[in-house]
């Protein structure tokens, strides 16, 4: 009788359990190979414009959250997203990152987009590929380019996650 009272007392615990474990893989994962990564680079490096710096294109999105490839021909503009950290990894190419500092002339295009002409105080990275960068939010941040092209697979992070 105590055995079956003290499973009974549980049974509610197990329930909380279960629906929690429950919760945490309700959500589908979202994936893209490698040969599709490369045949959707290759897509858009046909379909750039000459004199075109920048291309941007997901490869993999759920809901606001987004992987996408970036490609830079040109440097853009120093940039801060002031409610998203920028996490990247260089697929291919050589380049330049620039990030930390000040950036004084700041113009804002959008709620995620800030930029400005110059980083006074950054550190100065050289990229290759393989590399990760992580620029937390509000960090002032600018890709030069080293060659024909830099290539990244570039996520977006709200802002404490």
């Amino acid at each position: 009788m105590k055995i079956l009272l003290s499973a009974l007392a549980a049974a509610p615990l197990l329930a909380i359990a279960v629906a929690a474990v429950a919760q945490t893989v309700a959500y589908p994962t979202a994936f893209v190979g490698g040969k599709d990564v490369q045949a959707q680079l290759q897509a858009m490096l046909t379909e750039m414009k000459p004199g075109q710096g920048f291309a941007w294109k997901p490869v993999v999105r759920d809901g606001s959250n987004v992987a996408a490839i970036e490609i830079w021909k040109k440097p853009g503009k120093p940039a801060v997203h002031p409610d998203q950290a920028e996490y990247a990894i260089v697929l291919e190419g050589r380049g330049t990152l620039v990030s930390g500092g000040t950036m004084p002339d700041r113009e804002t295009r959008n709620p995620t987009l800030v930029e400005g002409s110059r980083i006074e105080g950054g550190t100065t990275r050289t990229l290759g590929p393989g590399d990760v960068i992580l620029v937390p939010a509000g960090v002032p941040h600018w890709f030069g380019i080293t060659g024909e092209r830099l290539v990244l697979l570039g996520i977006k992070l709200p802002k404490g996650q």
